[in-house]
């Protein structure tokens, strides 16, 4: 089954950049391991939420906000996309993300195929 892996930090926490994440030993161990499983089918690293634009319709107007569509104590930093057996080990892999390990979340959904 095909997963999403909605990375989540909390917004007052540490952003780091790609290349600290690259120098990140939590980051590159668990990097490593998902790619040697070929389990990421694919994903990205977004900008942080205050870099977001929302964008609404109401009737024929277009309304723009912006940063993040809702205000709460974390921010969808990033996604990955997986291929795993099921829930259990989508959640075994979600449980292991730095993100997780490091005061954040990871929301683990599955996608429509």
């Amino acid at each position: 089954m095909k997963y999403a892996l909605f990375i989540c930090t909390p917004v007052d926490g540490e952003e780091l950049t790609p290349e600290e994440m690259a120098d990140d030993p939590r980051f590159t161990s668990y990097i490593q391991e998902v790619r040697e499983r070929g389990i990421v089918k694919g994903g990205a690293r977004l900008r942080p939420a205050a870099d977001a634009t929302t964008v609404r319709v109401q009737g024929d107007e277009v309304l723009l906000t912006d940063g993040p569509f809702v205000e709460s104590k974390e921010y969808v930093a990033g996604i990955d996309i997986i291929e795993v057996a099921d829930l259990d080990e989508a959640i075994a892999l979600a449980s292991r993300h730095p993100a997780a390990l490091g005061g954040g979340s990871v929301e683990v959904r599955p996608l429509w195929e």
